[in-house]
């Protein structure tokens, strides 16, 4: 069914687009759909990190299938609340067991101007992937790939010049992100300056 088009109101068979090119251009993925909860339509959700907080403030959430489910969706949230160590959510159009059932495995997406403004300090993971990493000394450490999450703090995934992804593990620097070795993010700059040799 394509995109334009007025969504069905059952739940079983409400419709999947084939094209996502009416979708925001700036979308982030945030988590993905886990399985049905209770017979009313609710699901429950995964959220990915620290971009969690976002799933609140979003109204509308975009779901991209893999595999057996391909295909693609837009959510319009009624709830969202906490559950035990996760979120379960309900949805326009989605009205029974069945209807949520079939998002299942479905990733969750959501625009990145709909996430809530960051407090002083503070960065979502997805802006800080792909920003240059530089020392004190001004040398070149590479570009974020990516973070990881140890519990206490977030490391980052830094590729270091010359180097092609994918690359290997023993290959890539990892630096916990943390004041003690993180002196300044610039996004505007599109850099980070850290305490960090290039022998490390």
């Amino acid at each position: 069914m394509a995109a334009g088009n007025k969504p069905q109101q059952d739940g079983a068979s409400a419709p999947f687009f084939a094209s996502d090119s009416a979708w925001p251009d700036d979308l982030v993925q945030v988590g993905h759909i886990l399985d049905a909860w209770g017979v009313k339509g609710w699901f429950k959700v995964q959220a990915y990190s620290n971009q969690g907080d976002a799933l609140f403030s979003a109204k509308r959430w975009f779901l991209k299938g893999v595999g057996p489910k391909a295909g693609q969706r837009e959510l319009k949230i009624l709830a969202l609340r906490e559950h035990g160590e996760g979120l379960v959510a309900s949805a326009d159009g989605i009205d029974d067991r069945n209807g949520a059932e079939a998002l299942r495995g479905f990733e969750l997406w959501i625009s990145r101007a709909d996430f809530p403004r960051a407090g002083d300090g503070e960065y979502y993971w997805v802006d800080l992937i792909g920003l240059d990493v530089v020392n004190r000394e001004g040398q070149a450490l590479g570009r974020v790939i990516g973070l990881i999450d140890t519990g206490p703090h977030a490391v980052l995934r830094i590729l270091p010049p010359g180097i092609e992804e994918p690359a290997k593990p023993d290959q890539e620097k990892l630096i916990p992100f943390v004041g003690a070795f993180v002196d300044d993010v610039s996004l505007e700059a599109r850099q980070i300056r850290v305490d960090w040799g290039l022998d490390y």
